[in-house]
């Protein structure tokens, strides 16, 4: 699978820019704010119905505008898919495959998917749990469309439970019956969502492990440690302990949209305990493991994008990730750089052909290589 056109219009920085791509490595280059990452970005957007840096659909509009409109000729098993993605200010977001509207956009997920390695990854680790759930979801998601199901359907009813629980704290009473049966649908969704994601994490851990220890070269214990108050508890006996307090704050206290997953090493947290060169390594492996992953469960090879990572990456670690690049377990790769000549220098070392383009005032320019 790869994509070989990508067509721009109102795009963030970019009026509008088309260009074909390489089924191999593809490299953009330009100084800061040119544009580079959100080429990128327009390819997770039709990769996975959304930014990668922004989730408002709005904000992506270029400034003045009122809408945003991808269009991406892919290749997949020699068939030629074409897919089109429109987002206007005030209406609902329009995805089309082959001129046809998908009924839902979950319908997308997890048939072109890509991977980016980005100096913005860093949040996984610093931020808070929300992004941490996000990031191990959209890859289930991706995969198990069960899980995806569910998991929707459990957003939905924390919302309408919060509703009502609001609305009782407003008018001072407690209706057994109007919130029971949002109780029930919590316990019964969440409860699915809870086991595929322990099953997801345990499966998961080990790919990820060897890819730590290639990238670092070290031999620190790295893992996950998921969070979660259904580890050790009946999941309604802790919503019927929790109601007195939900019933006061108007928003459910319990549940898997509290999860949280810890990034250890050596046992203990990443962000209080890791140098800045083991969280690298360790966001690096966390995002080589989940293309590896990816491409098992959905048998596809996923595109693999690298922004601007040769600027943020000692030189022992690019060398240690070209080499998996040269060694061919990647296919279709998108570059951003700041340095044409380090780019080129660094392809050049592993024999390995690139497309490259360069970016000047939201334009674009393909450089032609030998």
């Amino acid at each position: 699978m790869y994509l070989n056109k990508l067509s721009l219009v109102n795009f963030k920085n970019y009026k509008q820019a088309e260009f074909e791509l390489s089924p191999e490595v593809n490299c953009f280059v330009g100084m800061n704010g040119a544009g580079k990452t959100n080429l990128l970005d327009a390819v997770h957007y039709l990769s996975m119905c959304k930014s990668y840096l922004n989730p408002v659909d709005r904000q992506n509009i270029n400034f003045d505008e009122k809408f945003f409109v991808l269009q991406g000729e892919w290749f997949k098993e020699q068939k030629k898919i074409d897919i089109y993605c429109a987002v206007k200010a005030g209406s609902k977001k329009v995805f089309k495959k082959n001129k046809v509207e998908y009924e839902k956009l979950a319908q997308h997920i997890g048939l072109f998917p890509s991977v980016m390695i980005s100096p913005y990854d860093r949040n996984l680790i610093s931020e808070g749990s929300e992004l941490r759930r996000k990031w191990m979801d959209g890859i289930i998601a991706q995969f198990d469309r069960g899980f995806l199901d569910n998991l929707t359907k459990y957003v939905k009813v924390v919302e309408q439970r919060n509703a009502v629980l609001k609305q009782m704290g407003s008018f001072g009473f407690f209706n057994r019956e109007s919130i029971d049966v949002w109780d029930d649908q919590l316990v019964r969704y969440g409860q699915m969502v809870y086991e595929r994601r322990k099953d997801f994490i345990s499966d998961f851990t080990p790919v990820f492990q060897k890819y730590y220890a290639l990238i670092s070269g070290s031999k620190e214990e790295v893992g996950f440690e998921y969070k979660s108050q259904l580890h050790d508890a009946d999941f309604m006996e802790l919503v019927r302990q929790a109601e007195r307090n939900d019933l006061r704050k108007q928003y459910s206290t319990v549940g898997v949209h509290k999860d949280d997953l810890i990034f250890t090493i050596n046992g203990h947290p990443i962000k209080k305990f890791g140098s800045q060169g083991q969280q690298k390594s360790y966001l690096t492996a966390l995002r080589l493991a989940q293309f590896e992953w990816l491409k098992e469960q959905l048998n596809v090879v996923p595109i693999l994008m690298l922004d601007d990572i040769f600027d943020k990456l000692d030189n022992e670690r690019v060398q240690r990730l070209m080499e998996l690049v040269h060694q061919h377990e990647f296919g279709q790769v998108l570059v951003t750089d700041t340095d044409k000549e380090r780019v080129e220098q660094i392809f050049k070392a592993i024999e390995v052909p690139i497309r490259l383009f360069e970016i000047e005032k939201n334009e674009l320019e393909e450089v032609n290589h030998e």
